[in-house]
């Protein structure tokens, strides 16, 4: 069994959760199930990071202390990722003692590696309260930060302590030219590769005006401790949750095999991360996925700009499953996509309730109606459904391509050709016309192990996307046990012969 260790981001513990949020979870998830139908461990850590100036304004904000803050918010994320399915292995907070105690070993070994690594100097610059990051004024548009136009950018000047990136530039020009797939897709790659050509500058790693965090381990100038800056603090989580030197291990093991991350926080996890990683002597991360972002009928989801849609709402319009179907097939894992709640209509209504509840329902009805109590019949293979076949293993074969490659938009495309076709497969061989002649009977036999095997296989396929939906359409086939204890590698051998269909309520009801 291979380890498979796959994190996405910690969300800031300031806010509710919000559709880009659940598209990364969502998309994660998936992979993760994925390689557990492969037989692999598969090990997905989610989190949120609790400490920074935006969790202390938001708790100021709502007459609660920083921690109170914390933890309401972390519940919320925890109670909506759980709503929506997300079979996470760890809920990371970067509150916990593990996590205090790890930053600080980070920071040990960094300095007993290079003890010229951390420095001392005053600085003045543009921070993005949005960003948790200094920006510089090339990086401004209109006095402003291109991901958080509504916030207006602050000047900061301090004595702060500051990470010696600038020593690992010819590691991160070298390392990023050396490891063509660490940064994923290829137009992220190129814009990395950009920046670290352009020169890395020294990163601050502490506020000296900000209590809510991670003590630094060296006293400034005037004898305090200041607080590490948040990146320095909640990039080590994928770290500290596996444990490292000095700490027991956790469930999974280091390296990760990919960090998913959004593409407004890709500098950090292929510039700084490794640099630090590399700092401390730590093995790198194998790939950075980066995602794109969700917008909401063309425009980007912003709370105060009016841009927004209640993810408890989008949830509960067509169920977890519908969002989790919807998200993955119409918005690309590797470039942005848009959200309507016209389009999520439209997808539900054609491909979920038609195009597989539809089917489910017919092949269901069929085998109860003319199987022997409702049992599927034994059935040898016909030339008449080779064709069907050879468009089942393509398809298949496009699905693990597909989900490999970490698109999971092109493998549900192959299952929903897979069900067109079993779809034209009914109407092509009309089985209740088979029905009215006896003498045909060894043909409907053959028409209803043919769909309910193409379902069932269609079933094991769609449970990383839609679980539950996928495990009750196991359950109504007959199939033994759970769709989530099948494995890959025998789909294309499942035989449903004798199996009790038990149909129950519409998969996916029509609205």
């Amino acid at each position: 069994m291979t380890a498979f260790y796959i994190t996405t981001a910690i969300e800031y513990a300031n806010g509710e959760p919000h559709l880009g949020h659940a598209f990364e979870k969502v998309g994660a998830d998936a992979i993760a199930r994925y390689r557990r139908l492969r037989g692999d461990h598969a090990h997905l850590l989610v989190g949120t990071d609790d400490h920074g100036l935006k969790v202390t304004r938001a708790a100021a904000a709502a007459g609660l202390t920083p921690a109170e803050q914390a933890d309401r918010t972390s519940r919320l994320f925890r109670a909506t990722w759980d709503s929506l399915g997300i079979e996470y292995h760890a809920f990371a907070r970067t509150t916990t003692p593990r996590h205090a105690a790890g930053v600080q070993g980070l920071i040990a070994r960094i300095r007993e590696r290079h003890p010229d690594a951390f420095y001392e100097k005053a600085y003045e610059g543009w921070y993005c309260v949005g960003c948790e990051a200094f920006r510089t004024p090339r990086e401004l548009e209109e006095g402003r930060c291109p991901l958080h136009p509504s916030l207006e950018i602050e000047r900061v000047a301090e004595s702060n302590w500051f990470f010696r990136l600038s020593a690992f530039q010819g590691f991160l020009s070298s390392f990023h030219r050396e490891h063509r797939e660490f940064v994923q897709p290829a137009a992220r790659r190129n814009e990395v590769v950009a920046f670290v050509d352009r020169g890395v500058e020294d990163v601050s790693i502490t506020r000296a005006t900000l209590d809510w965090g991670i003590p630094f381990p060296l006293a400034d100038a005037r004898g305090r401790y200041q607080t590490i800056y948040v990146w320095f603090d909640a990039l080590p989580i994928y770290l500290t949750s596996t444990g490292i030197p000095g700490l027991p291990n956790g469930d999974a093991a280091w390296p990760a095999q990919v960090h998913v991350v959004g593409k407004d926080i890709t500098r950090f996890h292929c510039v700084l991360w490794p640099a630090v990683l590399h700092a401390a002597g730590f093995p790198l991360p194998e790939q950075v996925w980066v995602h794109g972002f969700v917008t909401v009928e063309g425009a980007r989801l912003s709370k105060t700009a009016g841009v927004w849609v209640d993810l408890r709402d989008a949830i509960e319009r067509h169920g977890p499953d519908a969002l989790r179907y919807f998200l993955l097939r119409e918005i690309p894992f590797d470039a942005d996509g848009d959200f309507s709640w016209a389009r999520f209509d439209a997808r539900y209504a054609a491909d979920l309730a038609n195009t597989l509840g539809n089917l489910a329902s017919r092949v269901a009805a069929l085998v109860v109606r003319h199987g022997e109590a409702g049992r599927v019949p034994g059935s040898a293979r016909d030339e008449a459904d080779e064709g069907l076949e050879a468009r089942q293993s393509r398809n298949m074969q496009h699905y693990i391509a597909a989900f490999d490659a970490f698109r999971p938009h092109e493998a549900l495309t192959a299952v929903w050709d897979t069900l067109a076709a079993g779809n034209e497969y009914v109407t092509r061989r009309a089985p209740w016309a088979l029905a009215r002649d006896p003498g045909r009977r060894p043909e409907l036999d053959t028409v209803l192990w043919t769909l309910v095997r193409l379902l069932a296989r269609q079933a094991v396929l769609l449970s990383p996307i839609i679980p539950a939906k996928a495990d009750e359409l196991w359950r109504t086939l007959g199939g033994p046990g759970s769709v989530h204890d099948q494995r890959l590698d025998h789909v294309a051998g499942i035989d449903p012969a004798g199996w009790k269909v038990v149909p129950g309520s519409l998969l996916f009801p029509r609205r």
